[in-house]
């Protein structure tokens, strides 16, 4: 299931391609899907600690919010954070994905809907027998409150849109 709409919106595409977000409030996006991959990151780790792709994809990621890292190398790493994921347990395979589309939003800023929401799924799946809704209502709440103010109402509404092909994961 596609987790990005089949019709872009121009408010996740920067300036200079047309649409309306600004760099600022790129990074500010990336920086915030990265906060909710890093949230979720430990139940990767605690699984494979010997893998350090997600780790490393993260590091590529900051490293483009600071200017110093081509959106090229942040797409490729997300690739390989991804890949991390393959073939292991739901929560590890979440979690993994969460990591990737974080690093993706250097390339597609609308990724960070996906960050989130892999997050949510990460702790949904890592909740202990019948705790799964409880756990996402908690994840989707704490991420909503790591929101920066100037991109608050463009992530919630984005959510409130894109939540039916992201698994309802934002969903009261």
């Amino acid at each position: 299931m596609p987790i990005l709409p089949a019709q872009r919106d121009p408010r996740f595409i920067t300036i200079r391609r047309g649409g309306t977000l600004t760099d600022e409030h790129h990074r500010l996006l990336a920086e915030w899907a990265l906060v909710c991959a890093t949230h979720v990151l430990p139940l990767f780790e605690s699984a494979l600690p010997d893998d350090t792709r997600p780790q490393d994809a993260m590091e590529v990621a900051r490293a483009w919010i600071r200017g110093e890292a081509p959106m090229r190398d942040a797409h490729r790493a997300a690739f390989q954070a991804n890949a991390a994921g393959r073939g292991k347990d739901d929560s590890v395979k979440f979690a993994a994905l969460s990591v990737g589309q974080a690093v993706a939003v250097a390339h597609v800023a609308a990724h960070e809907l996906g960050a989130a929401a892999y997050a949510i799924r990460a702790v949904s799946a890592a909740a202990p027998g019948g705790e799964a809704e409880r756990a996402r209502l908690a994840e989707r709440d704490w991420q909503r409150e790591q929101l920066p103010a100037d991109i608050r109402d463009l992530v919630l509404d984005d959510q409130r849109r894109r939540s039916a092909i992201c698994w309802h994961v934002f969903d009261d």
